[in-house]
């Protein structure tokens, strides 16, 4: 489906998941390879909208970056995190799946297909 966004990490075997059950029910989104074309500052906030979230939520705690960020900090806003988020996409939660004004994100895998009603 055109009208869906679907952020991948092909290493990652929950991404590689979700989007074999999308492509079992044939739907093909386009496919965002977010750690070779990161999203943006404002493209982050858009997402973390749609997902009904706040920039903590997104973050991936056991990634290395995260320590050495030290972005446990509860100190840090939003604006902090998302740029972090930016400098550094492997940060980014995924896989993530937009439809239109609605995303969620694929932990499980099964949580994509909430999108498709």
């Amino acid at each position: 489906m055109a009208d869906m966004q679907y952020f991948h990490n092909a290493r990652c075997s929950k991404s590689r998941g979700a989007l074999e059950l999308l492509r079992e029910r044939g739907i093909e989104p386009h496919v965002v390879a977010y750690l070779e074309q990161p999203p943006s500052a404002a493209q982050l906030r858009e997402l973390l909208r749609k997902l009904g979230i706040d920039a903590r939520g997104l973050l991936r705690t056991g990634e290395p970056q995260y320590a050495a960020l030290g972005l446990a900090d509860p100190t840090l806003d939003d604006e902090a995190l998302i740029a972090a988020m930016v400098a550094h996409p492997v940060l980014i939660e995924r896989p993530i799946l937009v439809r239109g004004e609605r995303a969620v994100i694929g932990r499980p895998p099964e949580r994509v297909l909430e999108l498709l009603a």
